[in-house]
């Protein structure tokens, strides 16, 4: 395997409209159905979001983004496409949403996932992320799992 490229991307660039349909298909075999979270493209545009696409070989092969929510960031649509799992791809991009929130002047990152979800919790927690006070769309859904770590300035292990 080539080493990743991770490019920051447009939320409705092809290639990330592409890796955001097979989350959401995702979804619906582990939850039943897409994940209903209000997303605008916008929310992802720099300074206030950023989205990345890694490519392996100059094939899209995976992604993720922050929104901004105040003083912290939100993660959304993290997700690697089946053919390229198990290559620390997640981890990259991960790595990468937390160094770029950090270089803008974030000092926490949060996101949700859920219980059907292991191999996100299992990268989650290995990262560092604590659970957090219950937050947005899945406030209330039974096996929501809220998440946040502190990034930046003050969080040696971004820089």
């Amino acid at each position: 395997m080539a080493l990743a490229r991770i490019d920051v991307t447009a939320y409705d660039h092809p290639d990330a409209v592409v890796l955001v349909a097979e989350v959401q298909q995702e979804y619906v075999v582990r939850y039943g159905g897409e994940d209903g979270t209000p997303v605008d493209p916008a929310d992802f545009a720099p300074p206030r979001g950023l989205f990345l696409v890694a490519y392996v070989d100059g094939t899209p092969a995976a992604c993720g983004g922050w929104r901004a929510h105040g003083t912290e960031v939100e993660v959304k649509r993290m997700y690697v496409s089946p053919a390229f799992r198990g290559r620390g791809l997640a981890r990259a991009v991960l790595a990468e949403l937390e160094r770029t929130a950090g270089e803008d002047g974030y000092r926490r990152i949060v996101l949700e996932t859920g219980s059907k979800q292991p191999e996100a919790i299992a990268l989650y927690r290995s990262s560092g992320y604590e659970p957090v006070p219950r937050f947005g769309f899945y406030a209330n859904a039974p096996g929501a799992l809220h998440l946040g770590k502190a990034v930046g300035a003050e969080c040696p292990s971004t820089r």
